[in-house]
Formats: C-alpha cells, sequence, structure tokens
C-alpha cells in the first residue's frame, strides 16, 4: 500500500514541476521581450513556439506511451526539461529563446500527458476522477505558487535562482518516478489511436470538449483582459498585482475543489459531473460582464487594504472567477476519468488522452482571434459568446448521450 503510495506522490510531484515551469516562463515572458526588445513578430513567436511544438508532440508521445513503457518515455521528458530549464539560462537573443521556448513545449507536453495517463492507468476503476482530480489539484498548486512567485524571485535573485528552483523540483521528480514507479508492461500493437477513432464514448466527449474549449479560452483569457485594460475600451483598470489576486482565485478553488469534486463523480456519475460544470461554467461566463452592476446593487466596497481604490464590481469579479474554478473542478477530473475509463480498457490510455488534447487545440487556437473581433463589438460578448459556446457543449453532449446511452446515461456513465 505504501509502495503504491509513493507511486501516486511521483506523479503528482512531476504534475507540480511541469505546471511550475509552464507558469513561470509566462510570467518571465514580458520580461524576456523587454529584454531582448523584442520585434512584434518575435514576441508572437514566444508563444506560438512553445504551442506548435507542444501540438506536434502529442501524438508521437502518447504513440510511444502506449507502444512502450510510459514510465521510460516520461523520465526521458523530464530529463529533457531539466536540459531545457538549463538551456534557458544561457540564451542571448530572441532566436534562441525561441528555439528553447519549442523544447519547452515538447517537455510540458509529455510529462503532462503521460503523468496523467499513468495515474489514470494505475487508479482504481471506482476512484480514478479522485486520484486525477488530486493530480490536477498539484498542477493548479504550481499555477498558484509559480504566478506569485518566480516574479518576485526573479526581481531579487536574477535568472538563474528562478531556474535553479525548476531544476530542484524537476530532478526529484524524475528520481520519484525512475525509483517508485513500477515499469509500464501494458503494450498496444499496431497504431493505438486507429482502435479508439470511432469509439462511440470518445466522440460523445470530444463533441463537448470541442465546443468548450472555445468557451474556456474565451473566459479564462478575457477575465483579466476585462480587469486590466482601460476603462475607454471597456475595461476595469486595475493593477497588475489586482488582476493577478483575481487569476489566483479561480486557480485555487480549482485546486482545492477537485479531489472532492473528483470522488463525488466517480459515485454520482461522471457524465453528470461534466454536464453539469460545463452548464454552471457558461452561467458564471454570463454574470461577469455584470460584476459592476451586481456591486453598486449589493453595494460591495469601492475600497480595500494595500490595493487601495478599485471600484464596486471588484469583489464579484473575485467571486465570479472563484466560482468558474468551482465549476470547471466539477467538470474536468470526470471528464479526465471518463477518457481513462476509455484508453485503460484496451491499454491505449495515453492515446486516449492525447486525442483529448487534439480536440481542445482548434478551440484554443481560434478562440484568442475570435475574441478579439468581439472586442470590437462590445466587451460583453466576448462572455455571451463563452457562454454560449459552454450551453452549446453540454447541449450537444447530452443530446448524444440520451440519444446512444438512454435517459439515465447521465448518472449510469
Amino acid at each position: 500500500m505504501n509502495e503504491e503510495r509513493f507511486q501516486f506522490y511521483a506523479l503528482y510531484l512531476t504534475r507540480f514541476a511541469s505546471g511550475f515551469g509552464f507558469i513561470t516562463l509566462v510570467t518571465l515572458l514580458p520580461t524576456y521581450v523587454n529584454l531582448f526588445e523584442a520585434s512584434d513578430f518575435m514576441v508572437g513567436l514566444f508563444t506560438t513556439a512553445f504551442t506548435l511544438a507542444q501540438t506536434a508532440a502529442v501524438v508521437p508521445l502518447a504513440w510511444a506511451g502506449d507502444r512502450g513503457d510510459k514510465r521510460l518515455v516520461l523520465a526521458v521528458c523530464l530529463a529533457l526539461g531539466v536540459g531545457v530549464y538549463v538551456a534557458f539560462t544561457l540564451v542571448g537573443s530572441s532566436l534562441q529563446f525561441v528555439l528553447v521556448r519549442g523544447i519547452q513545449g515538447v517537455v510540458v507536453a509529455g510529462t503532462s500527458l503521460l503523468s496523467l495517463a499513468l495515474v489514470g492507468e494505475l487508479a482504481p476503476d471506482d476512484a480514478r476522477a479522485n486520484y486525477i482530480g488530486k493530480a490536477n489539484a498539484a498542477r493548479f498548486a504550481a499555477g498558484v505558487l509559480g504566478s506569485l512567485g518566480a516574479g518576485s524571485l526573479y526581481e531579487l535573485y536574477g535568472f538563474e535562482a528562478v531556474y535553479t528552483v525548476l531544476i530542484g523540483l524537476l530532478l526529484p521528480a524524475l528520481v520519484g518516478v525512475w525509483w517508485f514507479v513500477d515499469a509500464d508492461e501494458v503494450r498496444v500493437r499496431g497504431n493505438p489511436f486507429s482502435g479508439l477513432a470511432f469509439n462511440r464514448r470518445l466522440l460523445t466527449l470530444t463533441s463537448f470538449r470541442a465546443q468548450y474549449a472555445v468557451a474556456v479560452t474565451l473566459v479564462r483569457t478575457w477575465v483579466p483582459i476585462y480587469a486590466g485594460i482601460t476603462a475607454a475600451r471597456g475595461g476595469l483598470a486595475y493593477a497588475p498585482f489586482v488582476v493577478s489576486l483575481l487569476i489566483t482565485a479561480e486557480k485555487l478553488t480549482n485546486m482545492l475543489c477537485q479531489p472532492y469534486t473528483g470522488t463525488l463523480s466517480d459515485r454520482a456519475g461522471r457524465s453528470l459531473f461534466v454536464f453539469v460544470g460545463g452548464g454552471c461554467y457558461g452561467l458564471v461566463a454570463l454574470a461577469v460582464p455584470f460584476t459592476p452592476d451586481i456591486g453598486r446593487l449589493v453595494g460591495a466596497p469601492a475600497t480595500f487594504p494595500v490595493v487601495g481604490t478599485l471600484s464596486a464590481a471588484f469583489l464579484p469579479l473575485l467571486a465570479c472567477n472563484a466560482l468558474l474554478g468551482v465549476a470547471d473542478s466539477l467538470r474536468e477530473p470526470a471528464s479526465m476519468a471518463l477518457f481513462a475509463d476509455e484508453g485503460t480498457d484496451d491499454g491505449s490510455v495515453a492515446s486516449s488522452f492525447g486525442i483529448r488534447e487534439l480536440v481542445w487545440k482548434p478551440g484554443a487556437v481560434l478562440a484568442p482571434m475570435l475574441g478579439g473581433a468581439l472586442m470590437g463589438i462590445g466587451m460583453e460578448w466576448v462572455f455571451f459568446v463563452g457562454a454560449a459556446a459552454a450551453f452549446g457543449g453540454v447541449l450537444t453532449f447530452l443530446g448524444i448521450l440520451a440519444n446512444d446511452h438512454g435517459a439515465r446515461a447521465l448518472t449510469q456513465w
């Protein structure tokens, strides 16, 4: 029992280390832009290189994990991560940064995909969402600590200290995975993706996920934009520190709730939690542009200690973003467990999660461009369209479930 628990601890540490590295580079991105005096084109490449490499790596890494030893592939990705963060201390130009950032995309894809696949494979069938919820909680904890601590650490001690911390997280994760996680003996012959391409349950999940990606990307991206840009452009003009508090609220509630919502979905029905979580996300998204009116209606304070005068919208917006985290915590571990259920049946769990990642990408790439266009009409339309995408996803999900699995599918699947 202790040995089994240590396997999960090693994988949770891997999720934390990977998430910490990702959010640290996001936090330091403006610093690199200023340091290298990057052109607008290069600034775009700073993010695009990461995203493209991450997307391109999903299929080969998932294939390698299912055809071979997932533990070995994960260990290689962790070792590559150590090399990447050493390389970040040596970059001296925008082009070098883009190249190393692309390799970081491969590292993040591999560590995230393979650690999640192993958690899903090792977890008991009747508690899978709970274990996945704990793994996701580790990732959100990294997001909270990384977003708050990376900038401060850089200001005090410079880049070397930041990357020393990252390497100091990855090395124990590498040792833990290699020492405690059992070698993966499940092997899939042929192409693991081919057996899942027409899996009816995965098609049901992806019909929801493809639309929901638009909702989450729009809302999660535009809440801080709405909070931080000037009133002339439809925003609240909050200072960066205040915006970071809003972002942290969503991550914190998601982190705290996922282990518990995962357990509840294991008991009550995972598809029910996907449906309820997606619907709640849409409802909260609808409320975001009305937070100034809500604040005035309830008499919310406009002045706060430390940060000074903001507006009556601050507390309602903080509450909305915290509730978005709660809503997503209902959906995420249940959805991941459903993907893991299908993959573990034939040993293709990494490929199942690979499909999950690939389905998300089109919406995540197109949604920011859509959001920019909607801002020209009015800031509120970003959140209205985001909510509509969430509602469209859950209604499609419910319709297919009822048609294929009957009226009680929400609690039976």
